[in-house]
């Protein structure tokens, strides 16, 4: 049992990265003939597609990013409930939404240079718990809508994250911790730019 345990859960988290390492930014941008990481913020995500390429490229980015951390959840979900055991599925879930995470952040197909993951982490988090999900959702349209940065909004709902996770189910804290930090660790230049007052603003008009 405990050999069938490890290698499905190993095949499910290498399955889950290399979904990761599908990004809309990078392949987008190459079908109009740029490297995205070389324009604009040089971000390989939503927002940075939306300055270059538009609203059309941008929606397909963020949807495409969030269901790719979906996709890799239910795969956890899967794995733990009908290849292991019912409680494992949990834990799966949560390890397959971390690793698609991190394939995400880090591709290994793309010299480990992607975007910064918050769109993926959405889609994880609406998978393993709709709840954890739409809180984050709501903190983040909520500081968007009144600093008009999509940086601060990320920045505050990653410091959030781990506290609503303890206190809605204290199993989610170490995995919530993880992923908030890899977040604000993402977002050091933005961070810094908040701080320095520079930080650029996104016009709801346009």
């Amino acid at each position: 049992m405990e050999t069938k345990v490890i290698i499905i859960s190993v095949i499910a988290v290498i399955v889950s990265y290399f979904m990761g390492n599908i990004s809309p930014a990078i392949l987008i941008g190459r079908l109009h003939g740029i490297d995205i990481k070389k324009e604009g913020s040089g971000n390989a995500g939503t927002t940075n597609v939306l300055r270059v390429l538009g609203k059309k490229a941008a929606i397909a980015t963020l949807l495409i990013d969030i269901f790719k951390g979906v996709f890799a959840v239910l795969l956890g979900k899967l794995a733990g409930a009908y290849f292991l055991e019912p409680e494992f599925a949990p834990y799966m879930a949560m390890a397959c939404g971390l690793a698609v995470f991190c394939g995400h952040i880090w591709p290994i197909v793309f010299g480990f240079k992607g975007g910064k993951g918050v769109a993926t982490a959405f889609g994880v988090l609406m998978a393993v718990s709709p709840f954890l999900g739409l809180a984050e959702l709501g903190i983040v349209i909520v500081t968007v809508a009144l600093s008009r940065m999509v940086s601060l909004g990320s920045v505050v709902a990653a410091i959030s994250f781990p506290f609503i996770a303890n206190y809605y189910d204290p199993r989610y804290l170490g995995w919530g911790l993880l992923m908030a930090l890899i977040v604000l660790y993402k977002h050091n230049a933005n961070i810094s730019r908040l701080v320095k007052g520079e930080e650029s603003k996104i016009s709801f008009k346009k």
